[in-house]
């Protein structure tokens, strides 16, 4: 019974001749030519969806990176013992981090908007999460390599795996001096490199691929210790980092529970929350627009807090009307801003109905008083396909008549139409009763 479920389990088959495995894998790991061309172009891409807070664009640029392929070689040496193809490997993809560097840092010191997006935060802080998703996505992209068919899960990979944001991110660090980003970001790209590194060595070992020199048994074991050691090095600090992060949680959580007992749920109108977490003992800031606090409640509400199970936190409750004002203010103009760009919006939008919105009761009066034979028309816009990406989209009149009109007639009312409709193009059909 045991072995039948094994057999469920055996990724021998389906498994794809090992030497040509090997050789793709070879053929795969140098940055020039259009490899070259596709990674700066993807960290381009990949830099704009990160400026721009895209999820798709980011997306996108990592699909089409090869970033993945002078890692997965690095792999396949250490298992088959090819020190040669390692140094290769290693070589390629550290010009491959430093190219990603340098066109990443270039734009985001090039470019207008320096804000930090919450797709560039997401990536300066890895977790014990991101190694799993490293060594696990490492582990279908390799089992995915070495298959006759390669299916579905290499791109999939390549987006779970995430190598080129956090590359970009360390560029972005770079880019406005912040080297806190820069080692975080750089820190996230480590750990999916050498993960994506370890499965594919454990796969390779687990295929039992041939070696490429013979090694003594010393040798293994220190290949295994120096395996060891880096993954200990990187994953006790991303399990710190993981702690601090469901904390940070569990302590937001606590504080909001606070916040609505003892002043949401009384109608105290708050205008600022700000809430530090880096800070020893933590705060806990709050201002409110229609209730003064005096200072014995305020001790009252700082004690409260362990009741809440918050402790080594402080309530600073700001009851200076400057801070105050310049924090209401500072809402207006967020909102102000956003209604603005929502005004925008609906003006284009609104400008794009008129463009494509046609009085058809307005102008069958107009043409029946031209062409008496013409008992109904019908206006509207058509896209045409041309065998290309993109359509050309053309106003269309359909007429019903007792009776075709004659091609001059037609030629007139479709040169009447075009000055009429101040359109380039108009195209008119015939529905003969």
């Amino acid at each position: 019974m045991l072995l039948k479920i094994l057999r469920f389990f055996n990724l021998s088959n389906g498994e794809d001749d090992q030497d040509v495995v090997l050789e793709n894998v070879k053929n795969n790991i140098s940055f020039r030519g259009s490899n070259l061309w596709i990674l700066a172009c993807a960290i381009v891409i990949a830099s704009i969806g990160l400026n721009v807070n895209s999820s798709a664009v980011v997306i996108g640029a990592m699909l089409i990176s090869p970033l993945m392929s002078p890692i997965v070689g690095a792999g396949f040496s250490l298992g088959i013992y090819d020190f040669d193809l390692l140094k290769k490997s290693l070589r390629n993809l550290l010009n491959a981090t430093l190219i990603g560097l340098i066109f990443s840092t270039v734009y985001f010191f090039l470019s207008p908007f320096k804000e930090t997006q919450s797709e560039l935060l997401s990536r300066t802080s890895p977790t014990i999460y991101d190694v799993m998703i490293a060594f696990f996505g490492g582990l279908v992209g390799v089992i995915a390599i070495t298959r006759k068919e390669k299916g579905n899960p290499i791109p999939g990979v390549a987006i779970a795996t995430a190598l080129m944001p956090p590359l970009c991110t360390a560029g972005y660090g770079l880019s406005i001096g912040n080297f806190s980003y820069f080692f975080g970001a750089l820190y996230l790209y480590t750990i999916n490199c050498v993960f994506i590194c370890i499965s594919t060595y454990i796969i390779v070992k687990y295929l039992k691929y041939p070696s490429f020199q013979f090694i003594d048994e010393a040798q293994q074991k220190r290949i295994k210790y120096m395996i060891t050691a880096v993954v200990l090095l990187l994953v006790i600090p991303s399990i710190y980092f993981a702690y601090k992060l469901l904390d940070e949680k569990k302590f937001n959580y606590k504080v909001d529970n606070f916040i609505n007992v003892e002043f949401n749920s009384k109608g105290y109108a708050m205008v600022i929350k700000n809430i530090k977490t880096n800070t020893s003992p933590k705060k806990i800031e709050v201002a409110f627009l229609n209730k003064k606090f005096t200072n014995s409640e305020v001790k009252q509400l700082n004690k409260s807090l362990e009741n809440y199970g918050i402790s080594n936190a402080e309530l600073i409750i700001k009851q200076d009307t400057t801070d105050i004002r310049n924090a209401i203010l500072s809402e207006i103009n967020m909102r102000e801003s956003n209604i603005n760009q929502k005004d925008v919006r609906i003006s284009q939008l609104e400008k794009i109905i008129s463009d494509n919105k046609y009085n058809n009761t307005t102008l069958f009066g107009e043409i029946k008083v031209l062409y008496p034979q013409i008992q109904s028309v019908s206006f509207s816009n058509h896209e045409f396909y041309q065998g290309t990406d993109s359509a050309r989209v053309v106003p269309v009149m359909i007429y019903q008549s007792t009776q075709n009109l004659k091609a001059a007639d037609a030629e007139k009312m479709t040169l009447w139409l075009q000055k009429r409709l101040n359109k380039k193009q108009v195209k008119v059909f015939a529905e003969i009763n």
